[in-house]
């Protein structure tokens, strides 16, 4: 199960700032077993008996789907806990619900607004913590948005990446992602909506040698040359109330049939989902040829059961 030489059981995944490049590669590599059994039917049930928590202080649809069919198809059993389901709800510490649930579970997965919450689960749980999403990080959507790239193009390393739009979880993840596996990264956004400084100075010295991280506010200088063009929502989980200034704000900012002609013709198009076609992305783009979105909604899968079975 994976290189033997890499070993994360008993780790948390807060961030991809915290994993070497070589500890991600084993992830990827470990999925893509994973994937293979998967289609040719292959048992891989290294979880039995291993029970996994999952809490949503989010609404999810592939987060949540994933880590359940991933801890079914290890053998494990997956545990759906909302907010209002736990004592958290009603004022019990995080730090004492760390300590309960790690009595009872063999690991927690948890999706959230702030990272300092799942910071702090992780410091009192006794068992590896797994990051489903905060406001600033979405660590397993990268994974799988790795995976998908390297299905397609073969390698990472050397590829650009261009991310348009909102400087947010899903680009902070992406600094640390392509940084640690030596693909050049693009962020455009407008003032006032590019990605932490913090996070882009760590991504800079997560770096690759020969890495490039750039942070722009020019889409068309973003997306030239790109093997792989990114984008996601404008307006993400509790932002809707701001969803019409955002709208006015990020319209340059739409990959466009026109933005697009300036990556490579053999571009390939990410997507987190969902999608708002017609705000971020136009449907000529995102259900286009170059479009491999599906593939990546799948890798959530895939990714997640390689974290799973490593971590667990």
């Amino acid at each position: 199960m994976g290189p033997v030489n890499i070993i994360l059981k008993g780790r948390d995944l807060l961030s991809l700032h915290d994993f070497k490049p070589e500890e991600i590669t084993a992830i990827l590599e470990l999925a893509g077993e994973l994937k293979e059994k998967q289609k040719l039917n292959i048992p891989h049930t290294y979880l039995q008996g291993k029970t996994l928590g999952m809490i949503f202080q989010k609404s999810s649809t592939r987060t949540r789907v994933s880590f359940e069919a991933a801890m079914y198809h290890l053998g494990g059993y997956p545990m759906f806990l909302s907010a209002n389901d736990l004592q958290l709800g009603r004022g019990e510490t995080i730090a004492d619900t760390a300590r309960v649930l790690s009595r009872y579970l063999d690991g927690i997965m948890i999706r959230t607004y702030a990272q300092s919450d799942v910071d702090e689960l992780a410091l009192h749980a006794d068992i590896p913590v797994i990051n489903g999403l905060t406001d600033l990080l979405h660590p397993c959507q990268i994974l799988a948005d790795l995976l998908t790239v390297k299905e397609h193009k073969g390698k990472l390393a050397g590829l650009r990446l261009a991310y348009i739009g909102d400087g947010n979880n899903v680009c902070h993840s992406l600094l640390f992602g392509c940084a640690k596996v030596g693909m050049h990264i693009c962020v455009a956004s407008p003032d006032g909506f590019k990605p932490k400084r913090e996070i882009v100075r760590q991504a800079r010295e997560d770096a690759a040698p020969n890495t490039q991280v750039e942070i722009l506010t020019d889409p068309v200088e973003a997306v030239a040359g790109a093997d792989v063009v990114v984008t996601d929502v404008w307006a993400s989980m509790g932002q809707e109330a701001d969803q019409a200034r955002r709208i006015e704000i990020f319209a340059p900012y739409q990959v466009s049939t026109d933005l697009i002609k300036h990556a490579k013709q053999d571009y390939l198009f990410l997507h987190c989902l969902p999608a708002h076609r017609g705000e971020e992305v136009v449907a000529e783009v995102i259900d286009g040829p170059n479009s491999v979105v599906w593939d990546e909604a799948e890798n959530r899968l895939h990714t997640q059961k390689a974290v799973l079975a490593m971590l667990l």
